[in-house]
């Protein structure tokens, strides 16, 4: 009774901060909650025939603060519905948050593993946290077991951090990592095997820092791509490398072989799952076609987040489809669900030479294009595209040939940072493009997925139009299409 109350308390909250919010910067056709504060992807999973999503979310405040899960899902990947708070903090098991964890289908019921936070001095940041369990049949309503926490202590090599539970099934048993970091402070993930989600044995480590990847690995999840495990991890305090690693913090993944029976995992390097300035915490499911799914929060911790004075922070990215190249290299594209979001297509082109630049206008701020740039055969040192404002504001994509860096370049597009990053790329032939921009953000996709820059704007201006440009020489677009894209949330 009480965990409903307090379950109707944020939702009346909720609904108050709504009504006061600014929505001058309020994404078209991202999940975000209904106002205040989320952060991380929790508990991605498709049940009964649809895709159910949930999410880190202080609902009394737009900043963070003690962890809740909102929920939405949806029918298509596409139209999402903002379902009533799935889990309230406060109870012995999770008093002072709910903190990310996953989901599994336990035979029909639909089970929600997450971390309990628990201050001891909330002032020096002094915590323990544990692993807790909360189920539901109708996948709205949730009931936290009388077992937790199903794991109450890490293990006796561990510091403090002991957080994000997820959980797969493998033959006849559960299976659970967490991520972890030693009492020298050397990021980890560690393994857990149960028969029945309550009672949890430890087996040990799967993998750690060399001493280059943090201290803390955050938001881990361990899975099967093209014959391939993946080990996915959001590491905490890697020191910045040239073009890599320019965040505070990163997300990425090792490429291994995994034997079950010993714990062993061989790997190889770790490598950044998107190069832009926003993208973090990411978590995957497998949906009904078999198609591995991602979603990441579109928010940096420590970063400039101006939405707080509109009475909202947070978001997540667009979906997208996990495929792994002959060259153990993870691509990430939208699902093809993302063109029911096309509202109009705007007149674009074909074959065209650029010397200088060539605008397609359109109003808006909500739209996708596509482009595709003959690198081989024209010879401009730098092509590119400008996402142009009404007066002064721009965001400008560019590929440098002689170089092979391609730039996201938000400096003049709202940010409060220094607004650029960059990625070498590997290509000689075509340089194909696909972008999606929103009220506050931009997501670019490079060749079917073999990088992508994922990143907060915060325009002023709406978009007066997109131009092609070329620099010292003349560029060859093959081909360039335009769609305005409706706001799935009015």
């Amino acid at each position: 009774m009480l965990t409903q109350k307090k379950k109707q308390q944020a939702e009346a909250a909720l609904q108050s901060a709504k009504e006061n919010m600014n929505t001058r910067f309020r994404l078209g056709y991202h999940i975000m909650a209904p106002a205040n504060w989320i952060n991380d992807p929790n508990g991605l999973i498709y049940f009964n025939n649809e895709y159910h999503v949930f999410y880190q979310h202080h609902p009394y405040d737009e900043n963070w603060g003690p962890m809740h899960w909102g929920h939405v899902k949806s029918k298509d990947l596409v139209h999402w519905e903002h379902l009533p708070i799935a889990l309230v903090p406060g109870d012995d098991c999770d008093r002072d948050g709910c903190f990310s964890g996953s989901a599994v289908d336990n035979d029909g019921e639909l089970t929600l593993i997450y971390t309990g936070h628990h201050y001891i001095d909330k002032e020096k940041d002094i915590f323990y946290q544990n692993q807790n369990i909360a189920t539901s049949e109708d996948g709205i309503t949730f009931k936290k077991s009388n077992l937790n926490p199903v794991v109450a202590i890490p293990p006796q090599d561990s510091g403090h951090h002991f957080r994000d539970p997820k959980v797969w099934r493998h033959g006849d048993s559960w299976y659970m990592i967490i991520g972890n970091a030693t009492k020298e402070e050397i990021g980890r993930v560690i393994l857990y095997k149960s028969s029945d989600l309550c009672d949890w044995e430890y087996v040990g480590v799967v993998a750690e820092s060399d001493g280059t990847h943090g201290y803390m690995w955050e938001c881990p999840d361990f899975f099967e791509l093209n014959g391939k495990q993946v080990l996915l991890v959001s590491p905490q305090g890697m020191k910045a490398e040239g073009n890599k690693y320019r965040n505070l913090h990163q997300t990425g993944y090792f490429i291994g072989e995994y034997d079950y029976g010993r714990n062993d995992y061989q790997h190889g390097v770790f490598t950044e799952l998107d190069n832009g300035h926003d993208f973090y915490a990411v978590q995957t499911f497998l949906d009904g076609q078999g198609r591995r799914i991602a979603f990441g929060w579109m928010d940096m911790w420590e970063s400039p987040m101006p939405t707080k004075e509109d009475g909202w922070c947070g978001a997540l990215t667009l979906p997208r489809v996990l495929t792994l190249s002959e060259d153990d290299k993870i691509y990430m594209n939208p699902p093809e669900e993302m063109i029911l979001l096309r509202e109009a297509q705007i007149d674009g082109f074909n074959d065209k030479l650029v010397s200088e630049s060539y605008l397609v206008e359109t109003e808006g701020k909500l739209i996708e294009f596509q482009t595709e740039f003959d690198i081989k055969h024209t010879d401009a040192e730098i092509r590119g595209i400008r996402i142009r404002g009404k007066k002064e504001e721009q965001t400008i994509l560019s590929f440098n040939k002689i170089t092979g860096i391609f730039t996201l370049d938000c400096s003049q597009s709202g940010r409060h940072d220094d607004g650029i990053r960059s990625i070498k790329l590997d290509t000689d032939n075509n340089l194909s493009l696909r972008v999606f921009i929103d009220r506050s953000s931009i997501e670019v996709f490079i060749n079917e997925g073999q990088a992508t820059m994922t990143s907060r704007t915060y325009p002023k201006e709406d978009i007066f139009g997109v131009e092609v440009f070329a620099e010292n020489g003349t560029a060859h677009v093959n081909e360039f299409n335009l769609w305005k894209l409706k706001d799935i949330w009015n």
